[in-house]
């Protein structure tokens, strides 16, 4: 009994882990961590979308595996989508930010030949200049705030994925030992490991956007614009996807 019981929660644990890799929770939280200008910031990001996602997951857990409460497939697919729309949001936030009369980064436009032609301007520091001069200006740089965000960003994640993961725990764990604290403990142990895992991937992805923010604007400018538009792209496809089963 012993042996199964650590071979559960262990196994919760690695499959939290292997949840935190998933595209649509990769992608949602890469678009906040572009904001971050250290490593720091970026870790604790993923901290919080996993302990939002965590206490998604429990919520979802009493009423499942305690009060035997059904999560209707309709509502699963609903909670998806929203994932989805999130997933599109964030992405647009990153580009308006990106391109709102900036300096670094703005629609340029030039003539040719009598022809005008209007494209994507990079900048560094020294070198940015307000959209509709020919090439000077002053910004504060974007402060992002990383704590409601990312907390409410990882519990949306959890109700979406906690139909399936619920009826999971209650088929095979709870079914198994007939112990309801025992799929709660599940749960927790889960959770646990989707927090470490998300951890550790957003210190991975803020390397580039922290790296390039704080030497070469030129690089970090373009990096973000390509994710807000990744972001975006992934949303719209994932609402596509998760729209058949509304």
């Amino acid at each position: 009994m012993t042996d199964s019981l650590f071979f559960a929660l262990g196994l919760g644990f690695l499959l939290g882990l292997k949840h935190a890799v998933e595209a649509d929770h990769l992608v949602a939280v890469t678009t906040i961590v572009s904001e971050q200008r250290s490593v720091w910031r970026s870790a604790r990001v993923g901290a919080l979308w996993g302990v939002g996602h965590t206490a998604s997951l429990l919520i979802a857990g009493v009423l499942v595996i305690l009060l035997q409460v059904t999560i209707p497939a309709r509502v699963a697919s609903l909670l998806e989508f929203a994932v989805a729309l999130m997933i599109i949001v964030l992405g647009t936030r990153i580009l308006y930010l990106l391109l709102r009369n900036r300096r670094r980064v703005h629609l340029h436009s030039h003539t040719h030949d009598g022809r005008a032609h209007t494209h994507l301007h990079f900048h560094e520091e020294s070198g940015a200049h307000a959209p509709a001069k020919s090439h000077a200006h002053d910004e504060a740089p974007h402060k992002a705030s990383w704590g409601w965000r990312p907390l409410v960003v990882g519990m949306v994640h959890g109700l979406a994925g906690s139909a399936l993961l619920t009826l999971f725990v209650l088929t095979e764990v709870v079914g198994r030992s007939g112990s309801r604290l025992l799929g709660l403990a599940y749960l927790l142990v889960f959770g646990i490991g989707s927090i470490g895992g998300m951890l550790l991937m957003s210190v991975l992805i803020s390397l580039p956007f922290v790296f390039t923010a704080a030497r070469f604007e030129r690089v970090n400018s373009p990096i973000r614009l390509v994710t807000g538009i990744t972001s975006v792209a992934f949303g719209l496809y994932y609402a596509w996807a998760t729209s058949r089963g509304l």
